[in-house]
């Protein structure tokens, strides 16, 4: 999905609001008004909150995505998961957030960063999409993957593991509460289940 933000005035004036804590929703309602092109992301913070090492309340994450420039930021539960609009590239994106939650919480947190698109693209190619969304994991990573998806794995007791794009589908039978289940990518990756990589796909979808 393109989004344009005016170049007028009014790009400052959004941010201004979201610095004021009044958020109001993108101004993405026509193209005929706006020459600044941008896209959707979202950021996924690794070891954020829930089972995390790192404690961080999502307005924080918010006020980091006002200050590096981007446009429009809203998080999605506790768990470190940030929509947001850009211009920027997903490593530079990925570099200013990294920084800011460095400069921060005096450690390093890991960004992954996924365009709209392909936020879309793992909801429609989800292998598991018949299993209980909450037992369905999508694993992102940015280092390469394995041809076999489950190169390196360790502890597997009945887990189903496919390879997608950039990240991997992996299906919990029993749920993830006693899994054993490790893959070399968890160490640098962070997971979502589908039912949160849904919502997020709706919260991109309406920023159009």
């Amino acid at each position: 999905m393109e989004v344009f933000v005016q170049s007028n005035g009014l790009l400052s004036t959004t941010r201004q609001r979201f610095i004021d804590k009044r958020p109001k929703r993108l101004l993405f309602n026509g193209r005929e008004r706006y020459n600044i092109q941008m896209t959707v992301y979202v950021a996924f913070l690794r070891a954020i909150n829930v089972g995390g090492t790192v404690k961080l309340p999502m307005d924080h994450p918010r006020a980091m995505c006002v200050d590096a420039g981007f446009v429009s930021p809203r998080t999605y539960i506790a768990s470190g998961n940030v929509v947001f609009a850009s211009d920027r590239s997903e490593q530079e994106i990925r570099k200013a957030l990294e920084q800011r939650l460095e400069d921060y919480t005096g450690k390093a947190v890991g960004v992954i960063v996924r365009s709209d698109v392909e936020i879309a693209g793992i909801v429609r190619r989800n292998p598991f999409a018949d299993r209980p969304s909450n037992r369905v994991m999508a694993l992102f990573s940015d280092a390469p993957l394995p041809a076999d998806p489950l190169q390196g794995a360790g502890g597997v007791a009945g887990e189903q593991v496919r390879l997608g794009d950039r990240e991997y589908f992996i299906f919990y039978p029993n749920g993830q509460a006693d899994t054993r289940l490790r893959l070399p990518s968890m160490a640098s990756g962070t997971a979502r289940n589908m039912n949160t990589v849904a919502k997020i796909h709706a919260l991109m979808a309406a920023a159009d």
